[in-house]
């Protein structure tokens, strides 16, 4: 069953922590408004310089020649980036002749999930609800269990080894006749599994170290079945259940090779644990991968035998590798498209910052209101409003301001909406906030008893 902590806050506690947040609102609100500008700023200052690099670049036909004429010109091309370059994994005795070699851990423990549900109570106090619950899951790195909770989950995590992420880079990768520099090389993406070559020794000894851990924890010897965990109450997604119980397969179902009692390789995978296909807490899987030659194409400025970035007259800078042929246009319409989505998403944050800063700022009034929770709802919602409408109209008017520096007529409608939308909240908002204070009034008056009528006196 879950596992279930009850809180209680004061009313006093409450008015208190709510005139503290004024100073955090007031920081937020700051933020929000200073994202919004410098937003728009980059934007444009992006927008204007992908109009410079579309217009400036130049095909480059044959990468696999220099070309003297090209030194200095924004190029696109494609070639085939490839390497010399050997690179090792000195951990695990792994080594291969690639662009990029990765090792990738994963752990299985229990998580712990949580989910707060508060309830406002008659005389200002606040009980919140908080839910426990936990489930078994690959992550990156070692969870604490000792800090869960539900004692019964407390101290069930353990690991059978520590092993530390790694990536690493060829310093020399050829694109034709020309080299690409560190940017470009770490831009590559056409990974593949590496073939393990572990020495039998190395993996003896990883055996007996990890047989040594498991029964230390379980106290368990081979064959036997480790201690009950307790029952696991969360439940995955099936998503990530299908991708799990795909990764377990492969690896169960895979030709193992040196195949030993704790240790198993298969493919790209190295598993620490008993049986790949049924995890145990604890167990821990790495994974090897490489960037492999490939077919990229490179915007950038040709600079002697490497490339450098495009820089614009604003200032900006740009290059770009994209996996596979691609055209100047496609990539300038690509990235016209991607600078457009970050604008809209950075813009949907600063307005939600600004928002809630104005929220933190004035949610005092809500609180102290908290006595009544129904009448602090209504005023509530009145508060979201207010912060709501005057947020985006505030951000509104920052955003056109900033775009007066840039594009007059945007900007311009832009201040013209935000006007609008405080007429709206001025003349109409008010009326409207009239009516919901009124109705609350008459909701918590109670009408006064009518007298009982006298009895005729008996003749």
């Amino acid at each position: 069953m879950a596992y279930q902590e009850v809180t209680t806050t004061g009313y006093g506690t409450r008015v208190g922590n709510s005139f503290k947040a004024i100073g955090s609102g007031i920081l937020l609100f700051l933020a929000g408004t200073a994202l919004l500008w410098w937003n728009e700023g980059r934007a444009v200052k992006t927008e204007k310089m992908l109009d410079e690099a579309g217009s400036a670049y130049v095909e480059m036909e044959n990468p696999n020649k220099k070309d003297a004429s090209l030194e200095g010109e924004l190029i696109c091309g494609t070639a085939l980036a490839t390497t010399e370059d050997s690179l090792s994994d000195a951990q695990f005795g792994i080594g291969a002749k690639a662009i990029s070699l990765t090792r990738k851990v994963e752990y299985y423990q229990w998580v712990e999930h949580s989910q707060e549900k508060k309830e406002d109570k008659l005389g200002g106090k606040e009980v919140t609800t908080t839910t426990y619950t936990y489930s078994k899951e690959w992550v990156s790195r070692p969870v604490e269990s000792a800090q869960f909770k539900d004692p019964a989950y407390q101290n069930k995590n353990m690991v059978l080894t520590t092993i530390e992420d790694a990536e690493q880079y060829a310093e020399n990768v050829s694109w034709g006749a020309y080299k690409l520099n560190e940017s470009l090389i770490h831009s590559i993406s056409s990974r593949e599994g590496v073939d393990l070559a572990i020495s039998e020794d190395l993996l003896k000894q990883f055996d007996q170290n990890t047989k040594t851990a498991y029964e230390r924890f379980y106290g368990v010897q081979k064959n036997q079945q480790p201690a009950a965990e307790p029952a696991q109450t969360a439940v995955v997604s099936d998503s990530a259940k299908a991708v799990q119980d795909s990764i377990n397969n492969a690896i169960a179902n895979a030709e193992n090779k040196k195949d030993l009692e704790y240790i198993h390789q298969a493919s790209n995978v190295l598993y620490f644990g008993r049986v790949p296909g049924s995890p145990e807490v604890g167990d821990v899987r790495v994974t090897f991968e490489k960037v492999v030659p490939a077919k990229v194409t490179v915007m950038a400025v040709v600079d002697g035998d490497t490339f450098k970035p495009f820089k614009a007259k604003n200032g900006k800078r740009f290059q770009t590798l994209v996996m596979g042929k691609k055209s100047g246009d496609e990539i300038i319409e690509a990235e016209k498209e991607a600078n457009n989505m970050w604008t809209w998403a950075l813009r949907i944050i600063g307005i939600l910052m600004v928002i809630g800063g104005l929220k933190g700022i004035f949610g005092f009034i809500e609180t102290i209101l908290k006595v009544v929770p129904f009448i602090a709802g209504i005023f509530g919602w009145g508060i979201g409003l207010v912060c709501t409408v005057v947020g985006v109209a505030w951000s509104l008017i920052v955003i056109a301001i900033a775009w007066l520096f840039y594009r007059p007529l945007l900007g311009i409608s832009l201040l013209v909406l935000a006007g609008f939308l405080v007429w709206v909240f001025a003349f109409k908002g008010k009326d409207k906030l009239k009516e919901l204070a009124a109705k609350a009034k008459e909701k918590t008056a109670k009408p006064a008893a009518a007298p009982a009528p006298a009895e005729a006196p008996a003749e």
